[in-house]
């Protein structure tokens, strides 16, 4: 890490992203199992916040890994590497006023916490897409449980690896039982009634 690097304030506050915007800014940490709905649920929040005037971008975990983490693997100090790099991107959306919604498995509740402690208090909202690993194997949607199951993906979370649920998130939305619509209807809900929107 280098030592000859000073942090420079900006000239625009938060607060005043904020007030422009309208809005409060906020991360909405989207975390589940691979098919759980995440990334559906998180681009119709997405859609919803923006034809109400909000602004609002959606990370999404398999387009972060075209990119800004191409370079990262699926092992577990890989998979740390990628949501501690998504946590630092996260807070830049905060800072610059907007609403940021991630939707990545982000298995380990350490490295969540990580990311809710580099932003301040109410401003990361966990999301549990609670839906069981039998549901998930059976929309496997790009055919990824079924390459796990036969030894050609390693590591994978619900088969050979670890997936953390969280234990206090501040919303869950159960996509098993509900639709992409219903669980959307739920997040805006809870985001009008905490005043955040």
């Amino acid at each position: 890490m280098s030592t000859n690097i000073v942090w420079h304030e900006a000239s625009i506050a938060k607060a005043e992203r904020r007030e422009k915007n309208n809005h409060h800014s906020f991360v909405l940490w989207f975390t589940g199992l691979s098919a759980s709905g995440k990334s559906s649920i998180a681009n119709a929040v997405a859609r919803k916040l923006f034809e109400d005037g909000n602004q609002s971008f959606v990370l999404d975990g398999d387009n972060i890994r075209h990119g800004l983490n191409k370079n990262l693997g699926f092992d577990e100090e890989s998979r740390k590497e990628n949501i501690r790099r998504i946590g630092e991107v996260s807070k830049l959306f905060v800072e610059s006023g907007q609403i940021v919604l991630t939707a990545f498995i982000s298995p380990y509740k350490e490295d969540r916490n990580v990311v809710r402690a580099l932003v301040e208090d109410g401003e990361f909202i966990e999301i549990f897409v609670q839906c069981s690993i039998e549901e998930c194997e059976r929309r496997d949607p790009k055919g990824l449980y079924t390459k796990a199951r036969n030894g050609e993906i390693p590591n994978f979370t619900g088969i050979s690896a670890p997936y953390e649920a969280p234990d206090n998130p501040e919303l869950v939305v159960d996509s098993e039982k509900f639709s992409v619509e219903e669980c959307t209807d739920q997040i805006i809900s809870f985001l009008k009634e905490k005043k955040y929107i």
